[in-house]
C-alpha cells in the first residue's frame, strides 16, 4: 500500500443481502456482484472485505433502516458473533441518542466493539446533535463515553443537514466522517476539497473519508490532504486495491 491509510471497509445491508452502493441512489442497489466475494451473504462478504484489509473495523450501513425500516438487528448480531476482534460502525438512521441506546440496548452483549455512527442526514435537531455527543459540546475531556461518530453527510454540493452539524464546530465529536454520497460507488474520485476544509476546522479529530476510492493513487492523495482512514468497498470488489498485510 502506497500510503498509512487505514481501509474500513463497508457492508451495505438490503434485505439481508449485501448490495453495491450507487452514488447514493438507494433505490438503485442491487445484490452485490464481486470480483472479491462469489456471495452476498452478510458474514461470507464481512469476513472477505475484512481479512483483505487487514481491518481493525467494519462499516455497516442498514439500508433498511435507513429507509424507515426495522434495524436488521439478527444480521449485526452475526456479524458482531463471527467477527470477535473487530469493530462495527453502525449506520442505521438514527435521529437521536436516545435511538442510538436502544440499538446499544438490542446488541447488549457487543456494546463495547460498536460505534454509533450519527449521520447529519438522519439527526432530527440541534438538540439531539448536542445531546449526541454532550461531552465533546462541553469540553469535558478525559470523560468516557459510549463510541461513536458524526458522519457530515453532503450530495451533488449540497449538505443533507436539517440539525445544522456542519456549522456547529464546536459540538463536532473526536471522530467525523466525511461523507460525499454522489462519489459512493461512482468512481469518480475521492472529494478531496471537503475532507481539506473539515481537516481545516477540526484539526485534532479523526477525519474519516467516504466514497470515490479508485486506486492505491487515491489513497494516497487522501492521505495527503489530512484523512486519516477512508471508507471503501467498490474498489474492493473490482479488486482495484491490493490486499493489506501487515
Amino acid at each position: 500500500m502506497t500510503s498509512e491509510l487505514n481501509l474500513i471497509p463497508v457492508v451495505d445491508l438490503l434485505q439481508g443481502q449485501v448490495v453495491r452502493a450507487v452514488r447514493g441512489d438507494r433505490k438503485a442497489y442491487r445484490p452485490i456482484v464481486s470480483a472479491l466475494c462469489a456471495s452476498s451473504d452478510p458474514v461470507t462478504v464481512a469476513r472477505i472485505l475484512c481479512d483483505h484489509c487487514a481491518a481493525r473495523q467494519l462499516y455497516v450501513a442498514d439500508l433498511d433502516a435507513l429507509q424507515g425500516g426495522a434495524v436488521q438487528i439478527g444480521v449485526l448480531t452475526d456479524l458482531l458473533k463471527v467477527l470477535p476482534e473487530i469493530e462495527l460502525w453502525l449506520d442505521v438512521g438514527l435521529a437521536d441518542a436516545a435511538a442510538g441506546e436502544a440499538l446499544r440496548t438490542q446488541l447488549a452483549p457487543f456494546a463495547s466493539r460498536i460505534v454509533l455512527v450519527f449521520g447529519s442526514e438522519s439527526l432530527r435537531s440541534r438538540e439531539a446533535l448536542e445531546r449526541c455527543f454532550e461531552n465533546a459540546a462541553d469540553g469535558t475531556a478525559g470523560v468516557a463515553e459510549p463510541a461513536a461518530a458524526l458522519s457530515l453527510d453532503r450530495r451533488d454540493g449540497r449538505r443533507l443537514d436539517n440539525a445544522g452539524c456542519w456549522d456547529a464546530v464546536d459540538l463536532w465529536p473526536e471522530r467525523l466522517i466525511v461523507m460525499t454520497l454522489e462519489r459512493v460507488g461512482s468512481g469518480a474520485g475521492p472529494d478531496l476539497e471537503t475532507l481539506q476544509e473539515v481537516r481545516r476546522l477540526a484539526p485534532k479529530a479523526t477525519v474519516i473519508g467516504a466514497g470515490g476510492i479508485r486506486s492505491e493513487e487515491d489513497l494516497a492523495l487522501a492521505a495527503a490532504a489530512g484523512a486519516d482512514a477512508w471508507l471503501v468497498a467498490s474498489a474492493l470488489h473490482d479488486l482495484h486495491l491490493p490486499r493489506v498485510r501487515r
